[in-house]
């Protein structure tokens, strides 16, 4: 990158060929710019992740977005344009959608209900062509959804979005709910983030929201207020405003069942009956008027949902494939340890050819006493930093995309971050060099004896220019 000391982000710097010419307005987590390039003829905005805050998620969002744009495509998403992960700021750029959000239109005049089955269809049909690629938003709100000329829909942010052929990143690195939680299906609450009907719930509870003129939850800012969907159906559209059609109010109810299975099973589905009111058979609103205590108490029954999370657990299980968890020390004095460990790495899955790869690192917090800073003197993010480095240490393996994922975890105990993660993420065999020197080891002890000693899985131990140790599995 040229024109980038210092201040990366300035009206005339140099991007990779990309010129900035304006900052535009954008939310908490990344910074916008519209940027220009000889060689493209149409508006493109250049992204960049905010790294002065405290929010780990922010890095694992960008990542997750900068895999998956370059593998949709079609009208209904941001045309992708290039990407980096290097220093100074990685960045991501797309074609600038002109156009307004629904977020935008909120402010303006109330919903009709035929205006809300016109756009809702829309939304739908967009929303079809991107599950049609095997990609589940998972955060669909006012804000992603972007409205061109002809009213024609564009699907934007896709930091918490799943694809089928892609690591879940966000599955693998956090152990909460991620979304927005007034649009968020009951089985995102409970971790569950591969049924694209989850993109369905969000889709009803936006109609709900353009119909009733508020969110079917509210905007819960708690576990507690987050778990209320999976129990209790919301106040009927009617009762909020009765000039909603009594088939709209079908379509919305039948996106916002709790059970998936209960729900329209795909996108398409949804936009037909938007288009073909005639078509919709209304049968839910008097049973939710009726039983919507007795459906609460039954839903509250012990263990309903913890059989749905073990039916989903066992569902992964069966299509899951072996997962290697390469443990990488990026400090100066483990330098002499990365070949050794990407030589016992290859071993591996050459030996097991139907294997996926995490690499991961772990950013100790607790620098002799003090905490360590987020950014380096020049402000940039040390921890973008880092997975550029492991990008940098797993380039020789040559795996590709939908094979190998990268974490930079966060802690004051390296040992108990890396056996969590292989817990967590049920890994099947774990890498991990050891070096008598580092200056890891002298501050806080030997991460990799702890690891061999305590993980829930096969590790093996790499030491630079000799043999691997390895132990069994624990019981």
């Amino acid at each position: 990158m040229d024109g980038l000391a210092g201040n990366p982000l300035v009206a005339g710097a140099v991007v990779d060929g990309f010129r900035l010419e304006r900052e535009l307005p954008a939310g908490a987590a990344a910074t916008l710019w519209r940027v220009t390039h000889p060689d493209v003829d149409f508006p493109l905005v250049l992204k960049v992740p905010r790294t002065d805050g405290d929010d780990a998620s922010v890095i694992v969002r960008f990542e997750v977005e900068q895999r998956i744009l370059p593998k949709i495509a079609g009208p209904h998403v941001p045309r992708f344009v290039a990407s980096g992960a290097g220093a100074p700021v990685p960045y991501l750029v797309t074609e600038l959608v002109a156009g307004t959000s629904l977020h935008e239109r909120f402010d303006g005049e109330p919903f009709s209900g035929e205006e809300v089955a016109r756009l809702g269809a829309k939304i739908a049909d967009a929303l079809q062509d991107l599950h049609r690629q095997q990609v589940i938003h998972l955060d669909l709100k006012p804000r992603s959804v972007i409205f061109r000329k002809r009213d024609e829909v564009v699907l934007v942010d896709f930091g918490l979005a799943s694809h089928a052929q892609l690591p879940d990143l966000i599955a693998e690195q956090f152990r909460l709910p991620l979304g927005t939680a007034a649009f968020m299906a009951p089985e995102q609450v409970l971790l569950i983030r591969t049924d694209h009907r989850s993109d369905l719930f969000s889709l009803g509870a936006l109609l709900y929201q353009m119909i009733a003129g508020r969110p079917p939850f509210g905007s819960p800012d708690s576990a507690d207020g987050l778990r209320r969907r999976l129990y209790y159906d919301p106040v009927l559209p009617r009762r909020l405003n009765p000039s909603c059609p009594g088939w709209l109010q079908e379509v919305i109810l039948g996106c916002l069942e709790v059970d998936p299975a209960s729900r329209y099973q795909d996108a398409g589905e949804v936009a037909f009956l938007l288009k073909n009111p005639t078509k919709v058979q209304i049968t839910r609103a008097d049973r939710k008027r009726r039983g919507r205590l007795f459906a609460a108490l039954t839903r509250r029954l012990p263990g309903r949902h913890a059989d749905e999370v073990a039916l989903a657990e066992g569902a992964r299980q069966r299509e899951r494939v072996p997962t290697v968890l390469a443990a990488v020390d990026l400090s100066p004095d483990a330098e002499p340890l990365a070949e050794a460990l990407r030589a016992a790495v290859r071993r591996t899955y050459e030996y097991r050819r139907a294997v996926r790869l995490a690499c991961v690192t772990v950013r100790t917090l607790l620098k002799v006493g003090v905490v360590d800073a987020s950014v380096d003197d020049e402000g940039r993010s040390l921890r973008f930093q880092r997975l550029a480095e492991l990008k940098h240490w797993a380039l020789p393996l040559g795996l590709p995309a939908e094979r190998v994922s990268f974490h930079v975890l966060e802690s004051d105990d390296p040992a108990a971050a890396l056996i969590e993660y292989a817990r967590e993420n049920q890994v099947d065999h774990l890498v991990i060099g050891a070096s008598g020197s580092s200056t890891l080891r002298r501050l806080l002890g030997s991460v990799s004896a702890r690891v061999v000693t305590e993980a829930p899985c096969t590790v093996t131990v790499v030491r630079a220019h000799h043999a691997a140790v390895e132990r069994e599995p624990a019981p």
